[in-house]
């Protein structure tokens, strides 16, 4: 028998689970179809890595009921320091005199006295947000795959591998980069890789890390340390493919040489916690967000270089919009998964998305290179916009997710 909800969500990952609880806290009926067990997304195995959560996209998750778990998991990110490096060593050159340093503190009139944003583990994340799922009563059908879909005047239709079918006026990809949704509505994505690939581990460090963030562009790729609960860090090490695959393979010693030539002694004696992981890096972006009776969101819609910590946090602001455009269409008895509701969605997030696709594949052509001309340059700019406040603070309040014309669960209202 085809079973009727309001909105079908094919993914259950953060995004997905977001969207979930928006709709459900504001009446609307969502189902979630995930591949894998969604418990099986919850190990400590599962994803080594931790996001940069922007306060906007923070407050969303207070609104949602979520945020008091992640609270004591969460790590303030008070300060961000951006260098350009060298790589290490025995004939490594000095280090260059050009540096950004962001501090909170410049715009806490204006954020509230919020951090520049909170490092949260995933699998916390996912952890709170299958919670928050299962106390709303949201239908979660795990593991399970989409093979059919139909589309009519007023809804659209799948047919799942489990044999279940289900119809709703909307349905919602946030299946990640490789989206069957996107596919099967023609949707072109354009997609390239960096030839890099990010090793991801945690350490612990002897000395207080203060809640700050550090991130060194080096010609390989940019290096990253960033503040965790317990005194702990998340370490991104982007590195060429082979050479990234190498470092998975080499013995411990040899790893932690390497390593702690990259990550320096001001913070101490370092100790890795758990085991390393390794992520492909490259950019992909549909070139619409949705189509018929399909909305894309998050990974499905873009996913890009991780260099500005942004990758999370667009799909977290495009979860607030599309909450906001189908609730206050479904107040006013419009038809939810109609190409003009839809295109307010896609109107609201397609020029950040773009964007902020575009600076951050910029920025990964202009610092992973050595450029004799370009370093200079970008050492220069990176100098320039240290000492004019107003540009520092601009980039702060932005990636916080504090500008433009934002939805009101990223202000931290209700819808």
């Amino acid at each position: 028998m085809e079973k009727t909800c309001d909105v079908i969500i094919s993914g259950a990952g953060m995004a997905g689970m977001t969207l979930a609880l928006a709709l459900a806290q504001n009446g609307l009926k969502p189902v979630l179809i995930e591949r894998q067990p969604v418990t099986d997304q919850l190990d400590a195995g599962y994803d080594g890595r931790a996001s940069a959560i922007a306060y906007s996209c923070f407050r969303q998750w207070n609104v949602l009921g979520v945020g008091e778990k992640l609270a004591p998991l969460s790590c303030r990110m008070d300060e961000i320091m951006v260098t350009d490096g060298h790589l290490p060593g025995a004939a490594t050159k000095a280090p260059l005199p050009f540096y950004l340093h962001f501090r909170s503190q410049e715009i806490s009139d204006r954020s509230g006295d919020e951090p520049l944003g909170y490092m949260v583990e995933n699998r916390h994340i996912r952890t709170a947000l299958y919670d928050g799922i299962t106390a709303a009563g949201i239908e979660v059908i795990a593991p399970a795959s989409i093979e059919t879909i139909e589309e009519h005047p007023s809804r659209i239709s799948v047919t799942l591998n489990t044999g279940d079918v289900l119809s709703a006026p909307l349905l919602v990809g946030a299946e990640g980069r490789q989206s069957k949704l996107r596919e099967w509505a023609g949707i072109r994505n354009i997609a390239w890789d960096y030839g890099q690939s990010a090793v991801v581990v945690t350490v612990k460090m002897q000395h207080p890390h203060n809640h700050v963030a550090y991130e060194y562009f080096l010609t390989s790729g940019p290096f990253a340390i960033l503040p965790l609960t317990d005194n702990r860090a998340c370490i991104v090490w982007s590195e060429s493919h082979d050479k990234a695959k190498a470092l998975m393979g080499v013995r411990d010693e040899l790893f932690f040489a390497h390593f702690q030539e990259r990550f320096g002694e001001f913070l101490g004696e370092i100790e890795l916690v758990g085991p390393k992981f390794i992520y492909p890096l490259g950019l992909s972006l549909a070139e619409d967000m949705h189509k018929g009776r399909l909305a894309l969101l998050g990974d499905s819609a873009h996913g890009i270089h991780p260099i500005a910590g942004q990758g999370l946090n667009l799909g977290l602001k495009d979860v607030a919009a599309l909450a906001e455009v189908v609730i206050e269409a479904a107040r006013l008895g419009e038809d939810i998964g109609s190409e003009l509701v839809l295109e307010r969605y896609a109107k609201w997030r397609r020029f950040d998305n773009v964007t902020t696709s575009l600076a951050t594949d910029g920025f990964v052509h202009l610092f992973s290179n050595n450029n004799p001309i370009l370093r200079p340059l970008r050492g220069l700019g990176m100098g320039m916009v240290n000492k004019i406040g107003v540009f520092r603070r601009f980039f702060m309040e932005d990636a916080g997710g504090a500008t433009g014309d934002l939805p009101k669960l990223l202000m931290g209202k209700s819808i």
